[in-house]
């Protein structure tokens, strides 16, 4: 006689389906970064093939940077209404095919459109991506598993640079986009085996569909969240604006051409990889003994990172010293991430799991990523354009990080309270 009541199992990974999840995710999100970074490393020749300026380059950044804004929070909610593992592998395999279509543009345009999309198939990936881990993963572990996810950010960029460039000028600007595209497409393919757990349409409210707008209201009604997303946002005005003029920076401060610059980046984006997963251990390593240190790490790493930024930039990266403070800077920024996306899995409904991150990929760039670098550019304008006016702008941006790591001290307080919210949801295993 079967014993089996047709009753929902509760959604577990296991060792080996949820170490799977951790290496597909982390591996697509080196890959999502390699194909961001890859138009940096080849302006040059790609603006002499298409007879393009400065400004239209810097359209191309921007409309990219936009459509992830613009469609991480519908792509999110949707995920949450259908299924992670499938929108994942999807949107890996979009937006890796619109990267190789980049490939054959000709003109504007041409690139214009494809490498739009491929911001669309992005602003998917990671809510999908992290509500992934943050379900396989227990509260305990769930910070460093982010942060080995994390560590993939600049490890992407470090790849999309170097390899970007070598590829380029052995075989020309289009070849990064169609070799980049193959390693998304195989891992995209991957990501269809991995455990999801069973979409839910309702939220705490007994019966309540949770349509798009119920869905961002109810993320507004988490004071915790909407610490959070102000201080995130807040605090990429300091990030976003660095890792977009650095290269000018060290190329006016140290009379270096765009090569020699980028390849000065690589140890301080390298370094960055340490930063991750040391963010999450120390989160999950706080949270034991008091779960708002979950929170006090972004808070304080990030405040300290806002400081060592500005000295560094005080003495234009050079010497000893200078190079030191930047590394630390570069280690000390990326510990906050781990954090904020373990945070977010906590107090996040079942409903809502992915489209908290979409929010925050959206407020990252409307607070901060998205104008950032342009507010930098005018000041360093105003005043005069060279190493020590673009520095003294980049300076004034640290201020964000300052700001941001209030908000998370701010967000700290009402954690425990907005996690026993949702202590009674349960995630089940899909059928």
């Amino acid at each position: 006689m079967s014993t089996d009541t047709g009753a929902p199992k509760e959604y577990k990974a296991g060792a080996g389906g949820k170490l799977y999840i951790l290496i597909t995710c982390t591996l697509l999100l080196m890959v999502n970064f390699m194909d961001r970074q890859v138009v940096a490393a080849v302006v040059e020749p790609m603006k002499l093939a298409l007879g393009l300026n400065d400004s239209e380059m810097g359209i191309l950044g921007t409309v990219f940077l936009l459509s992830i804004a613009v469609f991480s929070f519908p792509i999110s909610y949707l995920i949450d209404r259908w299924s992670r593992r499938k929108a994942v592998g999807i949107m890996a395999l979009l937006w890796s095919a619109f990267t190789a279509a980049n490939g054959f543009a000709w003109n504007f345009w041409s690139f214009l459109v494809p490498r739009s999309l491929v911001g669309v198939g992005e602003a998917g990936f990671v809510p999908g991506g992290s509500a992934m881990i943050g379900a396989a993963y227990s509260k305990k572990a769930r910070g460093i598993a982010m942060g080995v996810f994390n560590a993939a950010v600049p490890l992407g960029i470090a790849l999309g640079s170097l390899a970007g460039g070598i590829i380029a000028k052995q075989y020309g600007w289009q070849a990064p986009f169609f070799i980049f595209a193959i390693p998304g497409i195989a891992l995209g393919l991957m990501a269809f085996f991995m455990k999801d757990y069973k979409t839910v349409d309702t939220d705490q409210s007994p019966g309540m569909k949770v349509d798009f707008g119920h869905s961002i209201v109810g993320l507004f009604k988490i004071p915790t969240l909407v610490w959070t997303f102000i201080g995130y946002g807040l605090a990429n005005v300091m990030s976003m604006s660095f890792l977009f003029w650095s290269p000018a920076f060290i190329g006016r401060a140290w009379g270096v051409d765009v090569q020699a610059a980028n390849s000065i980046l690589v140890p301080i984006v390298l370094a960055a990889i340490i930063g991750s997963p040391l963010g999450g251990f120390l989160a999950d390593l706080w949270f034991r003994k008091n779960p708002r240190g979950r929170l006090y790490v972004p808070a304080i790493t990030i405040i300290l990172s806002a400081f060592f930024l500005a000295a560094a930039l005080f003495l234009q990266l050079k010497g000893p010293l200078g190079m030191v403070l930047i590394i630390v800077y570069g280690i000390l920024n990326v510990m906050a991430i781990p954090c904020i996306m373990a945070m977010a899995q906590d107090v996040a409904p079942v409903a809502q799991k992915g489209l908290v991150w979409g929010a925050m990929i959206f407020f990252m760039y409307v607070f901060g990523g998205g104008w950032s670098p342009y507010l930098v550019g005018a000041i360093s304008n105003a005043l005069g354009q060279d190493a020590q006016a673009l520095g003294t702008a980049l300076i004034i941006a640290t201020m964000g990080g300052v700001l941001g790591g209030l908000c998370y001290f701010m967000a700290s307080r009402p954690y425990i309270a907005d996690m026993d919210k949702v202590k009674h949801e349960q995630l089940l295993a899909e059928k």
